[in-house]
């Protein structure tokens, strides 16, 4: 029996995102970048504990005049886990997502809400059709909670709230993101946080006391 991909080396382990055996340097070459990775595969989880956040350049990072400061993040929390928790099930619930395509989501949301700092509203969505379907379900969990909010007079969410917030999961993901083409290594980090997520449980909103 030879590697299902190179089809030259004795093969040492399956591969689920090739629903065959395969070597050991075909994994480490093509992994994410020619194969879509399960995100439970054992042999992704060990990559990941070795890869390192990709260091960035202060220049090189959007958004640069929406501060998002450490007290910023502090004071709301409660908001950054809700639209943390629902990035997560948006994306997983989109067939074939990746991170290049929550960013694209990501950055289709900032400049929506940044035209709301005019005073305007012009709701930009992304042509990739799965960015598209993870901003229009990211759409529906904000307006969902401002309705919540709204039904137990609880203290409305900003629109400058929500850009912060954002911008802030727009850098991470660039942190977090690998570089490989099919990378989900941002998903992969906030399923580290939002376990439940995986099961498509929703988790009840930290902005509302119960």
């Amino acid at each position: 029996m030879k590697c299902k991909i190179c089809d030259t080396r004795k093969p040492r382990r399956h591969c689920p995102g090739v629903s065959g055996e395969i070597c050991s340097l075909c994994c480490g070459n093509e992994r994410e970048v020619t194969i879509s990775c399960p995100l439970d595969c054992p042999y992704l989880a060990e990559a990941r504990l070795h890869e390192k956040p990709r260091a960035l350049n202060p220049d090189d990072v959007p958004n640069q005049d929406v501060p998002v400061t450490e007290q910023f993040l502090r004071e709301h929390e409660p908001l950054l886990m809700f639209l943390s928790s629902r990035l997560l099930e948006a994306s997983l619930a989109a067939a074939g997502a990746v991170d290049s395509d929550v960013r694209e989501a990501l950055q289709s949301l900032i400049r929506t809400y940044r035209t709301l700092q005019s005073g305007l509203y012009y709701e930009t969505r992304p042509t990739n059709l799965i960015a598209a379907g993870i901003h229009a379900r990211m759409q529906e969990a904000v307006e969902s909670l401002r309705k919540e909010l709204a039904e137990k007079s609880a203290t409305p969410v900003r629109d400058a709230e929500i850009l912060g917030t954002l911008v802030f999961l727009e850098r991470v993901e660039l942190n977090q993101n690998n570089g490989r083409p099919r990378s989900r290594a941002f998903l992969d980090y906030l399923r580290a946080y939002f376990p439940q997520s995986q099961e498509n449980v929703a988790p009840a909103s930290p902005l509302i006391q119960v």
